[in-house]
């Protein structure tokens, strides 16, 4: 006998296939109404629910890929899915999408979205709340990693962007420093929002008021935030200059090293420097980057127990999964 489908169900009960998908995973957005009728058509029509997945989807979700393509992040990430997929039997494929041409995007979500055997593991650290609309009539299961949706639905793993980034900034305070400048990408990606919000409150329970001028916008790849750095240092009297800064990622921090050391500055004698992820470029910088190392591979690891988990146990709620981070002390700050 022929497995009766998703699509099939919502073409008798007149439903949309996202509704006849969240009715039989048990979710609360289905009125009781809608999910009496769906969950009776299925079994009248001998629908089975599937027990495992087959096929995890890595989705690298790309806006302009100064985020992902300058990061590691994202491959460490991938590795963590395909080691946990392949202990629970299931093959991984992975796919780039361009969501700068929204409308080419939402044919490609359409495809791929459209199997309730399959699971997609969505990168969204490039995303804004509008591309999320793309994924929200999805059949398939969907977690995202590194973003997440204020408005719909999503299981998501994500990191903890604000804690950690007030540790860091609390580490220059402890160490005595009061001037602490701002490194801000200038595509501001959810994450760079919550680490602004991270620095800013460490500064505010310090006392501490900070400038319009403490913020230093850069670009996000090592070439333009060497630039933008430079071009800074070279229009901002030395007295001016801050006794540290804090970086929105380590791709910002060690552009700006460079911008740094061209002007004669020393890193740490002069100014003090904190990235964020705990990326290899990092650690081979000199000075060796102090930063905030990221559980890359764990984070992916944990996005796939989680589909697993929602198959075999499934809940009527999503939950936002918040990582925490740890603090690596090396050679790009010190006490003032």
């Amino acid at each position: 006998m022929a497995k009766v489908s998703v699509r099939e169900i919502s073409r008798v009960t007149g439903f949309s296939p996202a509704t006849v998908s969240n009715a039989l995973n048990r979710k609360r957005s289905v009125s009781e109404e809608t999910a009496r009728i769906i969950l009776e058509t299925a079994r009248s029509m001998g629908y089975q629910q599937p027990q495992q997945l087959d096929t995890i989807h890595f989705v690298v979700a790309r806006k302009n890929g100064k985020i992902v393509d300058e990061s590691t992040f994202h491959p460490a990430v991938i590795e963590g899915v395909e080691r946990q997929a392949r202990r629970f039997g299931m093959s991984t494929s992975f796919v780039s999408i361009d969501f700068s041409d929204l409308e080419t995007a939402r044919e490609e979500v359409a495809q791929l979205t459209s199997d309730p055997a399959a699971a997609i593991v969505l990168l969204g650290t490039e995303l804004g709340e509008e591309d999320y609309e793309l994924f929200a009539n999805a059949v398939a299961r969907v977690i995202v990693l590194d973003g997440w949706s204020d408005r719909l639905d999503f299981d998501s793993v994500v990191i903890s962007n604000a804690d950690a980034s007030l540790r860091a900034v609390n580490y220059l305070i402890d160490q005595g420093h009061e001037r602490i400048f701002y490194l801000a990408g200038d595509f501001r990606i959810q994450n760079f929002k919550a680490r602004e919000r991270g620095y800013r409150q460490a500064l505010g329970e310090a006392g501490i008021v900070a400038a319009d001028t403490w913020c230093v916008r850069l670009g996000t790849t090592l070439e333009t935030a060497y630039e933008d750095m430079a071009a800074w240092l070279d229009r901002t009297p030395r007295a001016e200059l801050p006794t540290a800064f804090f970086a929105d990622n380590d791709v910002l921090a060690v552009g700006s090293m460079r911008a740094l050391t061209e002007h004669g500055l020393k890193v740490p004698e002069d100014v003090s420097i904190i990235g964020f992820d705990d990326l290899s470029l990092g650690a081979f910088s000199n000075p060796p980057l102090t930063t905030v190392h990221v559980l890359k591979h764990e984070v992916g690891e944990i996005a796939v127990r989680r589909l697993v988990g929602n198959i075999r146990n499934p809940k009527s709620y999503t939950c936002k999964t918040q990582v925490n981070t740890y603090f690596v002390e090396r050679e790009s700050a010190v006490a003032r």
